[in-house]
């Protein structure tokens, strides 16, 4: 497998960041809190999926007070389309029980602090401290995981050893918004069965064109 070279890992976060200047999550939210749930929420399900469910969802219960107050079974009345939603919801009262409990219902801004909450992983974690705190994170998700090695952005084959990677190689001034970019690439231009390489803007860099 080959790697990009710093020239190229430079170009192709150049014209990335032309084509789409402010790359923003695809979930919608309407504070940290709903953020984390949505991300909960988010794990083998699309984005679109969730969105349906929580946009009534977050009217009525957008911190974990009114959430804990509607209830488990509240709480699957608004998110039985999708899968695995009676996990999810064990998830979301216990993280919303224990915002309160332990960080006075405010989402905390530290990796390991999220990573006490239930449902809460390394990756959940790191879409919140990207997108509430701008840290200069790394979430890989099945995108980064599968196009980040195939293009050469990163090494690994792991979702740990390729968030490691991508911290190393990846040029400072783009950190910020380096994972939009590359999971909106995986999940719009370099998809997993049809990839669509006359229309990708990194086409003549791209690595796997080399194999």
């Amino acid at each position: 497998m080959k790697l990009l070279s710093k020239q190229e890992m430079h170009e192709v976060f150049s014209r990335w960041q032309a084509r789409n200047p402010e790359p923003a999550s695809e979930l919608d939210y309407v504070n940290a809190y709903t953020l984390l749930v949505a991300v909960v929420l988010s794990a083998q399900a699309t984005d679109k999926g969730v969105n349906k469910a929580t946009g009534p969802l977050f009217k009525v219960a957008d911190t974990p007070e009114k959430m804990l107050a509607l209830g488990e079974e509240g709480l699957i009345s608004y998110i039985k389309t999708i899968g695995l939603y009676k996990n999810k919801a064990k998830h979301v009262m216990g993280l919303s029980q224990k915002l309160l409990d332990d960080f006075g219902g405010e989402v905390p801004g530290s990796r390991e602090e999220l990573m006490t909450l239930p449902g809460v992983g390394r990756k959940t974690a790191n879409v919140v401290l990207n997108v509430i705190f701008h840290q200069p994170t790394m979430p890989v998700d099945t995108h980064l995981l599968r196009v980040s090695p195939k293009i050469g952005l990163a090494e690994g084959d792991t979702p740990e050893t390729v968030e490691k990677s991508l911290l190393q190689r990846i040029p400072p001034e783009f950190l910020p918004n380096a994972h939009h970019w590359i999971l909106l690439h995986g999940r719009y231009v370099c998809t997993a069965r049809n990839p669509k390489c006359d229309e990708c803007i990194i086409n003549d860099i791209c690595k796997h064109n080399e194999l």
